[in-house]
């Protein structure tokens, strides 16, 4: 549909009200300012949502590996066979044994509850991210009886670098008296920082030849073997290969099967939050149709008269959808611009409100990491604009079907 000049101009010309139309004014620009409000949240919550979604992905593969292969039948045994047969695997980048196993471990202030993680230092730098996570120390100084603690354990234990701890399993001998639980002492070796309060509050690593003696388990005995791609994205396929290939008796998880019920919640949410936010620029489109059918009233005269000079009710219709088009493009607009603007400052805009009122808006106990991370996908900010663009035009639709329908004989028989 091509505009002629003249319906530009009084198209625009209808946004400026006169005094007694101030009214109509003030709901246009509430309209333009809820729909500008509504982009932005938009794009400023999921920007948050898939810059935590991120943010835990990394931070779980900074831990584990991209798949995880066990034995269907407990542990594994003869783990070095396995291995070399994953390694043939030619999208296979890493693949590292590990244990894993629940144990007290003691320090100066007291006994925690600790997830135990035995590791070859060697291959683990080709699975996971610890040794770059390592704040003192390094993977190379894990040997036997040394342990890598998390920060916050570190600190609930009240040990730093160089002290030692006491590690107590239940896999113990068993006398007379009953299962005595087997102790063991560690030197403090190194200490890392995930950034996921859930790993640096409750987890430690040992060398893999320790935990293999706590645990009762045989020297070529493991828990599972750790498995990296050279991207997330081809784990699922590499994994579907790797289970073909070792047979029914092992099972291959990828990251996201690992993780399935916590990534779901996160999708769910983001969803949702959509959901709710786009209602937003739902009401905000109300807002013009409510408007434009107000000048529609207030206009009938002025829209008779044009008639009678020769407008057809195509150029009345093009009119007011001029009208509503710049009302939802100028808010649309208005509120990429301030979107973007929050999406990519939101930390900084954080800090500064957290040190003017010297207050912690994300506790890494609740919210499993301590910052607020955005990450804007441009496909996310073409949905919406494209939504936002559509719905406004849309509104804009019955009032100009009504202002073409006004009758020039009706509006103008008793002027």
């Amino acid at each position: 549909m091509v505009f002629h000049h003249y319906e530009w101009f009084i198209g625009l010309r209808y946004l400026r009200a006169k005094r007694s139309q101030h009214f109509i004014s003030v709901i246009t620009f509430l309209s333009m300012g809820g729909i500008a409000l509504g982009v932005a949240a938009l794009i400023v919550v999921l920007a948050v949502m898939t810059g935590f979604r991120a943010e835990l992905q990394k931070q779980i593969l900074g831990v584990t590996g991209q798949l995880n292969v066990r034995s269907n039948a407990g542990s594994v045994a003869q783990y070095p066979r396995l291995l070399a047969k994953i390694d043939k695997h030619p999208q296979v980048t890493g693949a590292a044994p590990f244990i894993t196993g629940q144990a007290m471990v003691q320090g100066a202030r007291g006994s925690l509850g600790t997830a135990l993680r035995g590791i070859d230092p060697f291959l683990e730098k080709n699975v996971s991210a610890l040794n770059a996570n390592l704040v003192y120390g390094s993977l190379d100084d894990l040997r036997s009886f040394g342990i890598i603690l998390g920060r916050k354990l570190a600190f609930n234990l009240g040990v730093e670098p160089g002290d030692h701890v006491a590690v107590i399993t239940s896999a113990g001998n068993v006398t007379a008296m009953g299962t005595m639980p087997r102790m063991k002492r560690f030197k403090v070796v190194g200490i890392f920082d995930s950034g996921m309060y859930e790993y640096d509050s409750a987890l430690a690593y040992i060398h893999q030849s320790d935990a293999q003696a706590l645990y009762r388990m045989e020297p070529d005995e493991v828990s599972g073997i750790d498995v990296m791609t050279p991207s997330p994205d081809l784990a699922l396929k590499v994994g579907k290969e790797l289970a073909a290939l070792l047979g029914s008796s092992y099972s291959v998880q990828d990251w996201m099967q690992m993780n399935r019920s916590f990534f779901r919640a996160l999708q769910v949410e983001k969803a949702t939050m959509f959901i709710i936010l786009f209602l937003v620029v739902v009401v905000a489109a109300f807002n013009i149709i409510s408007s434009l059918i107000m000048v529609v009233m207030e206009k009938g005269k002025e829209i008779a008269i044009l008639k009678t000079m020769g407008a057809t009710s195509n150029s009345i219709i093009a009119i007011f959808l001029i009208n509503g088009g710049v009302v939802g493009i100028t808010g649309t607009l208005s509120g990429l611009g301030l979107g973007l603007l929050l999406a990519f400052n939101l930390e900084a805009f954080l800090g500064q409100i957290e040190k003017l009122f010297s207050i912690q808006i994300l506790h890494g106990e609740v919210y499993f990491i301590d910052h607020l991370p955005s990450v804007v996908l441009w496909t996310d900010v073409g949905w919406i604009v494209g939504i936002s663009l559509l719905l406004s035009l849309s509104a804009a639709i019955y009032p100009a079907w009504r202002a073409a329908g006004v009758d020039p004989v009706e509006s103008l028989r008793y002027e």
